[in-house]
């Protein structure tokens, strides 16, 4: 296959008590949830729901994992896609907003921006499930670069492989940082 995918994928609704758990709330406060409330209804017009995926051919050997013309070399990852022989890499993305408006919340309201924060995380993390559902299949784990023992680094193939600048505007920094910041590259087998 060359070149990725565009999927056009919507997450479920926004979980609050998901986001109150990224944020580190224990318990309900009225305060805390009206502030979720509105960080909710200001957040929803900032995200753009992107994703860039491919699936490619698998074969592992001990720990080196070949995912069509690339070789991962991680025992955690070969043990997680073992007994598939195709896997999917993807990037998902917020877009931009939801980074400006953490941003816009540093410097005026901590408890807002701590919230947006957490929302934004909470909904990356509803994009790659809904993505990951999509799929009509069974799969194995997602499994990003930094996890275990794959190194971040193996970040720049992934990225290149995905064409994610082009695709979905997912860009990286010299440090190997996602921008946006609310950002997801990850792979999972497809079981069999």
């Amino acid at each position: 296959m060359s070149g990725s995918l565009i999927a056009k994928i919507e997450p479920s609704a926004v979980n609050p008590a998901e986001v109150l758990r990224y944020a580190g709330s224990k318990g309900a406060d009225p305060a805390v949830e009206e502030l979720l409330k509105e960080c909710i209804a200001e957040a929803q017009r900032e995200f753009s729901y992107r994703v860039c995926y491919c699936c490619l051919p698998l074969q592992i050997d001990g720990k080196d994992c070949r995912i069509g013309s690339l070789c991962l070399r991680s025992k955690a990852l070969a043990k997680t896609l073992s007994g598939c022989s195709e896997v999917i890499l993807f990037g998902a993305t917020l877009g931009v907003g939801i980074d400006r408006l953490i941003g816009k919340y540093l410097r005026i309201s901590p408890a807002k921006a701590l919230l947006m924060d957490a929302l934004g995380t909470e909904r990356i993390e509803a994009l790659c499930d809904a993505f990951c559902k999509s799929q009509g299949c069974k799969i194995t784990p997602r499994f990003s670069a930094g996890y275990g023992d794959l190194p971040l680094a193996v970040q720049s193939d992934l990225f290149a492989l995905l064409q994610c600048e082009k695709k979905i505007g997912l860009c990286m920094t010299d440090g190997l940082m996602m921008s946006p910041s609310k950002s997801v590259t990850a792979i999972f087998g497809i079981k069999e």
